[in-house]
């Protein structure tokens, strides 16, 4: 397998850089899961379930949760959306929470942000059991992950660890340069660096000379969610660029990395669209499957 992605999926899109491939590992990965699904199901007469629960409108988390829906749906999982309005109360969504860690027929629960700021997010998410918390955003599978032993880890972080493993990109040594500092992806993902060996720096918002700091990295991670603020006067030659974010001005999508000027200078970089999203969805699948193990004693 190995060799056959290095011929058929290395593709350099200029004199330095190949792309990171997300969408094409995305499916690679969706193909097994869907395959170990199969199986899993055959064996135990239970379908794997996750229940996403989605409040508000915006159009955004409508869009992210219909895509989740579409890959359970392929993968032979089932899904689940319990859609609530903004005025939804904490009592409320703490009682929801309450019944579905109880119900067997349920392996994953996910609750899709943000959420109404009014809502107190750590305490709703907090609510979802530990064995069934497929964000891996719960305070116990934090613990686990900045304790060096992971259970359930964050999507985006997670699926940029497999990007690396399946390119072959040596962390172990590596200065590992990560802006941004969220929950979701910077500490996490800096958790799994460190446990790759990784020598690892946090930027941030507050960060001085952010540009000179960045540019000593061998492997950059960006996660600020400002269109095109990187560019190549932050990347050394030869580093590898991941882009986490995604934004949306006049109709055309683009990341936080200027990719046009970045690929000239970087060894691998992940594109936008079709590089670290895929891998997170593809992840999300991944732990929704591993809360079923755990759950049917695999």
């Amino acid at each position: 397998m190995a060799k056959l992605w290095t011929v058929t999926f290395m593709r350099k899109i200029s004199n330095m850089a190949i792309l990171l491939d997300g969408k094409a590992l995305a499916l690679e990965k969706r193909e097994f899961i869907k395959q170990e699904t199969i199986y899993l199901v055959r064996k135990h007469k239970i379908i794997p379930h996750l229940v996403v629960i989605l409040i508000g409108e915006d159009p955004a988390s409508q869009s992210y949760v219909k895509g989740k829906e579409k890959a359970c749906l392929n993968a032979g999982i089932k899904s689940t959306i319990i859609r609530k309005t903004e005025n939804v109360t904490e009592v409320e969504l703490i009682s929801i929470i309450d019944q579905l860690n109880d119900d067997k027929t349920v392996h994953g629960i996910l609750l899709q942000l943000p959420i109404p700021q009014k809502l107190d997010m750590n305490k709703i998410i907090n609510r979802i059991s530990p064995s069934k918390d497929v964000d891996g955003f719960t305070l116990t599978n934090v613990a686990y992950l900045a304790n060096g032993n992971p259970k359930l880890v964050p999507c985006t972080p997670l699926g940029i660890m497999k990007l690396l493993e399946k390119y072959q990109v040596q962390i172990e040594g590596k200065h590992c340069v990560i802006i941004g500092r969220s929950q979701i992806v910077g500490k996490p993902m800096a958790s799994l660096l460190l446990k790759a060996n990784g020598t690892v720096t946090i930027c941030h918002s507050k960060t001085v000379e952010l540009a000179k700091i960045a540019k000593q990295a061998d492997i950059l991670v960006v996660a600020i969610g400002k269109s095109k603020m990187v560019d190549d006067s932050f990347v050394k030659k030869g580093a590898v660029v991941i882009d986490v974010g995604i934004s949306k001005i006049n109709g055309s999508i683009s990341g936080d990395v200027d990719f046009d000027k970045a690929c000239k200078i970087a060894s691998y970089i992940t594109p936008v669209p079709g590089g670290v999203g895929p891998m997170t969805i593809a992840c999300l699948l991944e732990n929704t499957l591993s809360c079923y193990k755990m759950i049917m004693g695999e």
